[in-house]
């Protein structure tokens, strides 16, 4: 007696796909779903797509036009660098450590400050953003983790953006911003606020410097420019942070410490550390770790604009570091 075949049977519908049978007058024409780079079309999540591969081409086109045509100024430099900071700071010190980890308190001008210049990085609204984020860490490197790194370099980079493979799931996991007014008020005019900060903005100072080529300069500099610089700078900590650099604490996921990325990442850098403490205000613990962000927590507890800075205690840390060397 012959050995079962242990390969699937082939689907009556993939036997016409592929030729190998003719379908009868009356069987229904089977229609190939469209697809592009090998995944199908209705998986393309085309608004952020279109915004991130348009963003990018502009940074990469329209804004070297601009500076052979009109020079760049101080001005233009510095509204870059502002606009940089304060969307930046608002997404590491805002986003991250207030809103996904609960690292602290904050006064509300400090909240509605990171809500609406962290609007001004077009990462989404914090509601979502914590709500993703906090799926990251219940989730590391596993299937239900967005941005999972085992799925490759690129899928955990922008890949997981580009194409929506499964279901956006319910913010059933952050229910206490459900419970924030301010957050409920960015989410709802998220794309309003957005677009006020991430490019009127800018385009608005620069028309008070030098009237229509400032406007323009400010549009594409602090605006364009400035958004898709910072972006593909949060995107590392999800692709580079869990590829390159040590496991100085744990080893149990794959998130990395880079004194390197915590330079262009306001301190997010020290990744593997984060891992495993995931509710300590600071990100980088040793005092000659690059972590801003920390730094700006701490000088607004002292004015009383942020409270209950949560930290690990010294013996926890030096028992991670000692188990595993």
């Amino acid at each position: 007696m012959p050995a079962p075949s242990l390969a699937p049977e082939r689907s009556f519908e993939r036997s016409i796909i592929e030729g190998e049978i003719a379908p009868s007058p009356n069987q229904k024409p089977v229609v190939r779903e469209g697809k592009l780079l090998n995944v199908p079309r209705h998986r393309i999540n085309w608004t952020t797509s279109s915004f991130l591969i348009g963003t990018a081409f502009l940074t990469l086109t329209a804004v070297p036009l601009y500076i052979w045509s009109f020079g760049l100024d101080w001005f233009q430099v510095g509204l870059f660098c502002a606009m940089f900071a304060t969307t930046g700071f608002s997404i590491s010190l805002g986003y991250h450590r207030l809103f996904s980890h609960i690292a602290f308190q904050a006064s509300w001008p400090v909240r509605l400050f990171t809500l609406v210049f962290g609007a001004g990085a077009f990462e989404n609204s914090v509601l979502m953003w914590s709500s993703e984020h906090r799926r990251h860490h219940k989730h590391v490197d596993h299937d239900d983790d967005p941005y999972d790194i085992s799925k490759g370099f690129f899928y955990a980079h922008i890949g997981w953006l580009l194409f929506k493979m499964s279901p956006q799931p319910p913010y059933d996991n952050v229910p206490d911003l459900k419970r924030d007014r301010l957050v409920m008020w960015q989410h709802r005019y998220i794309q309003w606020i957005a677009v006020v900060v991430a490019f009127i903005l800018p385009a608005f100072i620069g028309w008070l410097w030098n009237g229509g080529a400032g406007a323009l300069g400010g549009f594409l500099l602090a605006g364009v420019a400035r958004v898709t610089v910072l972006q593909h700078c949060t995107f590392l900590i999800n692709s580079a942070c869990h590829t390159l650099g040590r496991q100085p604490y744990s080893d149990r996921c794959s998130a990395r410490d880079s004194h390197l990325l915590a330079l262009f990442t306001f301190g997010e850098g020290y990744h593997n550390y984060h891992h495993e403490f995931q509710h300590d205000y600071r990100n980088g613990v040793k005092p000659w770790e690059f972590d801003p962000t920390k730094w700006i927590i701490w000088t607004l507890s002292k004015v009383g604009l942020t409270a209950n800075l949560r930290r690990v205690a010294a013996d926890k840390i030096r028992a991670a570091q000692s188990a595993r060397f």
